[in-house]
């Protein structure tokens, strides 16, 4: 497969033959406000420039929702992608919105999707935040759902995208059932200033490989929107200092990798 990394949690996949585009972010730096009662608010998103032309993003075979906040399907990307890409949502709830956003060709997942070439993807299970996050009324429901995928291909490693979603037991589930050779984990530590972290951070990648020693993890979702605290450069610290650094890959915006 060839994973590419964006931005933010913006992927491209090559998988058992097919291009997918992956939670597509593709504002102009700085286009729209931070996202206030989280950190750094003051900061405008995105705060980096994407790598690559929008043109090149667009040679896929479909688009990926893991769910439709704005930093993973923004008002740029529901722009420039043509209204006739098949996208695939998470849940009816967002299918409805992206077909109120003129896209003709939408689909949901379901919880085990089987295509012709022997592709399967399933659709996993994960938080956006803490339980006493979702206990709130107003944050729960405006964090609400978000997914994560695995792909499976007998001439493929099992991969397993988990989403925006912080340590719970669906995600841990996941990897028990599906033993994924590469776990791709949204690493930001986006931080809300009530509830703390709503998504992963660096003690995640620990955790996992606790579990699944001869696993390769990939980092994303870093160093492109306001509330993400956790840089590059310190969660690389944190590997050669836990001695994980050759089972952690953290690659920079635009960067390929093969696996």
């Amino acid at each position: 497969m060839k994973l590419t990394q964006i931005r933010n949690a913006t992927l491209t996949l090559e998988y058992a033959g097919k291009r997918f585009l992956i939670d597509p972010m593709l504002a102009e730096k700085e286009a729209w406000p931070g996202f206030v009662g989280n950190a750094r608010p003051h900061l405008r998103n995105p705060m980096v420039d994407l790598p690559v032309t929008v043109a090149e993003l667009l040679t896929v075979d479909a688009v990926i929702l893991t769910h439709t906040h704005t930093d993973h399907w923004d008002e740029a990307a529901q722009q420039l992608i043509p209204k006739e890409m098949m996208i695939y949502t998470q849940n009816e709830q967002d299918a409805a919105l992206v077909k109120a956003q003129g896209f003709v060709n939408v689909r949901v997942l379901e919880d085990k999707n089987r295509f012709i070439d022997g592709l399967t993807i399933y659709k996993t299970d994960g938080q956006h935040g803490s339980n006493d996050l979702y206990a709130d009324p107003v944050l729960g429901n405006l964090l609400g759902d978000a997914c994560g995928l695995v792909f499976v291909h007998p001439d493929e490693k099992t991969l397993y995208i988990a989403g925006d979603t912080v340590w719970v037991k669906p995600y841990v589930r996941s990897l028990q059932r599906f033993q994924p050779e590469i776990v791709v984990l949204n690493t930001g530590n986006a931080v809300n200033d009530l509830y703390g972290p709503i998504i992963m951070g660096k003690e995640d990648t620990l955790r996992t490989l606790q579990i699944l020693p001869a696993a390769t993890i990939v980092t994303s979702h870093m160093e492109a929107i306001n509330h993400c605290l956790l840089t590059r450069a310190e969660l690389r610290e944190f590997t050669l200092e836990k001695g994980i650094e050759d089972r952690v890959l953290i690659p920079a915006d635009g960067e390929s990798l093969f696996l």
